[in-house]
């Protein structure tokens, strides 16, 4: 069982890049894997993740409402989870997700292409890791 003030695994840590260049699916497939075998704040570290992950998907993909839903469902599991997890700047995620989803919101579907690339959430690490 995994614990947020461990060090982040290779697991995690490919999905960071994958996230972060905008292959939102694979990240999604590698936090699957992950997600699938914890409980408690783990498991709501990773799929809050993976839900953002997947609203981005949604997003280039034109799904308006799912990209909506997702980075709600996302931000959700991720305030119940400690500020920092395995290295990763969770509050900094739940500010961009939620900006996302306003920023979207006032878009509207129709408008949704137009979203200024800065809006998209990147996964950072925290600037010192716990050993």
């Amino acid at each position: 069982m995994r614990h947020c003030d461990d060090m982040p695994p290779e697991e995690l840590l490919r999905a960071i890049d994958e996230f972060n260049r905008g292959a939102w699916f694979d990240c999604h497939e590698t936090l699957e894997d992950l997600w699938a075998g914890e409980a408690l704040e783990m498991r709501d570290f990773y799929q809050g993740v993976l839900q953002v992950a997947v609203a981005l998907h949604h997003w280039r993909e034109g799904n308006f409402n799912g990209a909506l839903l997702l980075l709600e469902r996302g931000a959700k599991c991720l305030r119940r989870v400690r500020p920092v997890c395995q290295g990763v700047d969770v509050d900094g995620l739940i500010d961009a997700a939620d900006r996302l989803r306003e920023v979207l919101t006032n878009l509207g579907a129709h408008r949704m292409a137009e979203l200024d690339q800065t809006f998209i959430p990147k996964l950072r690490l925290a600037s010192k890791l716990r050993s």
